[in-house]
């Protein structure tokens, strides 16, 4: 059965999962390229800098530049607009559908400049939040650091706004390969300012570098018939006063997710020399599965679940029931790699220059108690889409404020005996509770369970990931890892250990049907027809 809509747009009603798949890999493999230029990133900061105080003093700064962006714009801005412009879109065409953007264009670059100025004056006491372990003169040096990072927002604002427009119009490559052009020009930027290099070079690189993914997105989007640029705000509009009237109970929400990692800079700061830039580095590894699978999917799942009736509590269930198992049917193996070999990864990736072995262990340690959280990150994520795509924000809202409490609770409890291992490992803890306590009330608002783990699937999953742990285990203590070996050796090394894994677990997943590769099957036949 099919639907044309009034704008023209013909969708399948019978086979969403696979459609949502579809999109999901568009972005999989826009994210890949993007998340592997953000590691060479991190090799040449690593190679350059080390772990050190004053680089700290760096991750401190553009953690609070970074984290109005994302409270602004990749969290309250997408969870608002995306809903409300696919609908437009849906009903009335590109047209109604552009001119709403320019509205919220004009409001979002007034609020985000009155955000970018409070943050500049304010900078000296938010350093004090945020790292109140810093001595003065490395304080004084976040806060100088902070001023020049916050128009950053702005920036990057924009380029969410133009995301948001791409994604509804079923354009995912292109947003997910934007930050691409970020990495890049970041990585240019310090090669070329390598000999006189300094953190305030790399103040430089983050925005051009946010500057060059605004750009693209925006000449996108212009390309897709929505030319973003500010129109006077219509207060008569009923569709942006729905947004506004969303964007605070959205920001509230959303946004508090983003004060975990700040909770782990905070804690961190108490700790010896070096080990917020040691949860930087690991979190930026983390970053590579994390967005290849959870955000892909979550971001695919956004526009489908605006166009689920709202009543249709059984429909619902199904979608989101089906895209958590195609998320966990993705992430579990990743996770259980990740934590195998995160000392080899990190050794490849990181160790050369001023990152000695003692950042090797550090670093190591903390990424795999990062990956052990993966797969409550990839359900809580899910879950969060689909508490605002039923209205839930007040239970959201709940949800994130207890992740943040659990972070910082159980982040200053396990850190006296653990360390940074204990900040890791109470963040993964903390995510996977949340994800429970989310899926508890959306069940409760459906009237029904979810159903996610019923016996056949969770057998033929787990039964995989388990083999699949065990060969890769066996596998490096009959041949370990050469770490005294070059570098192409090293490289194949860990290449081959992947694909192995990787291998194992596909084969064992299609000998089992899982229905995962149904939905992976029809999305890649429909994806060629439609090229």
């Amino acid at each position: 059965m099919v639907d044309e809509s009034p704008a023209g747009t013909i969708r399948d009603k019978t086979a969403p999962m696979p459609g949502m798949v579809r999109s999901a890999m568009r972005m999989m493999a826009g994210t890949l390229t993007s998340r592997l230029l953000g590691l060479l990133r991190e090799i040449l900061t690593a190679s350059y800098f080390g772990a050190t105080r004053s680089l700290d003093a760096y991750y401190a700064a553009y953690t609070l530049a970074n984290l109005s962006r994302q409270l602004l714009a990749e969290g309250a801005l997408s969870a608002s607009f995306v809903p409300t412009f696919s609908r437009v879109y849906d009903k009335s065409g590109t047209g109604p559908a552009a001119r709403l953007a320019r509205q919220v264009m004009s409001v979002l670059m007034a609020l985000c400049t009155a955000v970018v100025a409070l943050g500049m004056l304010c900078s000296p006491l938010l350093v004090r939040i945020i790292a109140p372990g810093f001595g003065a003169e490395q304080s004084a040096m976040a806060a100088s650091l902070t001023r020049a990072l916050f128009p950053f927002l702005l920036i990057v604002s924009l380029g969410a706004l133009a995301m948001g427009v791409l994604n509804s119009v079923g354009s995912f490559f292109v947003p997910a390969v934007a930050p691409a052009a970020s990495n890049l020009a970041f990585i240019v930027i310090l090669i070329v300012f390598r000999r006189n290099i300094s953190v305030w070079t790399m103040v430089a690189a983050v925005l051009v570098g946010g500057l060059s993914s605004m750009t693209l997105q925006w000449a996108m989007s212009w390309k897709m018939g929505c030319l973003l640029i500010p129109a006077k705000p219509d207060i008569s509009d009923p569709d942006l006063r729905g947004i506004a009237a969303l964007f605070l109970p959205y920001a509230a929400g959303l946004s508090l997710n983003q004060v975990n990692p700040l909770v782990s800079r905070m804690l961190g700061s108490y700790l010896d020399a070096g080990i917020i830039s040691v949860l930087n580095y690991s979190d930026r590894i983390i970053q590579l599965p994390l967005g290849l699978f959870v955000i892909a999917i979550s971001q695919a799942v956004l526009p489908m679940l605006s166009r689920i009736d709202r009543d249709d509590n059984s429909g619902f269930r199904l979608f989101i029931r089906d895209a958590l198992r195609f998320n966990l049917f993705m992430v579990l193996p990743a996770s259980i790699a990740m934590m195998r070999l995160a000392g080899p990864i990190v050794h490849i990736l990181l160790v050369r220059g001023a990152f000695g072995e003692w950042a090797w262990k550090a670093t190591s340690g903390a990424l795999a108690c990062y990956a052990a959280g993966l797969p409550g990150m990839a359900c809580g994520t899910i879950i969060m889409r689909a508490l605002y795509a039923r209205g839930m924000a007040k239970a959201a809202v709940k949800v994130t404020l207890f992740t943040v409490c659990a972070n910082l609770s159980m982040g200053a409890l396990l850190m006296r005996n653990f360390s940074h291992l204990g900040l890791a490992a109470g963040t993964s803890c903390a995510f996977t509770a949340s994800a429970f306590l989310g899926a508890w009330m959306l069940s409760r608002d459906m009237g029904m369970k979810i159903m996610l783990a019923d016996a056949p699937w969770m057998t033929r999953l787990l039964c995989s990931c388990g083999i699949m742990g065990i060969a890769v285990y066996l596998g490096m203590n009959a041949a370990p890892y050469p770490a005294a070996a070059p570098l192409t050796a090293r490289a194949l090394w860990t290449a081959a250990a992947a694909a192995a894994g990787c291998g194992l677990y596909a084969a064992l997943t299609a000998v089992l049907r899982c229905p995962e590769w149904n939905w992976i099957k029809t999305a890649a036949r429909r994806g060629c027809k439609h090229s």
